[in-house]
């Protein structure tokens, strides 16, 4: 019984990964996106946009500010569009 398990569980893992090869960069892409959209709420306020959540994402900066270097060349900016960060 524990190797019939497996095998379920091989074959569901495969009928997955089948189904997701073609829209892999789809994915990506949509995961990008989200976490563009994220930085752009984590640092809007310092971009001089209200941010009503900036309370709650406060908290976040130090995680996230190695992403911000390669958020902000993404967006188009040459260089750090905030003073208080440097990255560049």
């Amino acid at each position: 019984m524990d190797k019939r398990n497996f095998s379920i569980k091989k074959l569901l893992q495969l009928y997955d990964e089948m189904l997701s090869v073609q829209h892999r960069t789809e994915i990506a892409r949509e995961i990008r996106n989200e976490d563009d959209l994220f930085m752009l709420l984590l640092y809007s306020e310092m971009l001089g946009i209200p941010n009503p959540a900036s309370f709650y994402t406060l908290e976040l900066y130090p995680y996230v500010i190695e992403k911000f270097h390669d958020w902000h060349l993404r967006m188009g900016m040459e260089k750090s569009p905030l003073d208080g960060i440097r990255c560049c």
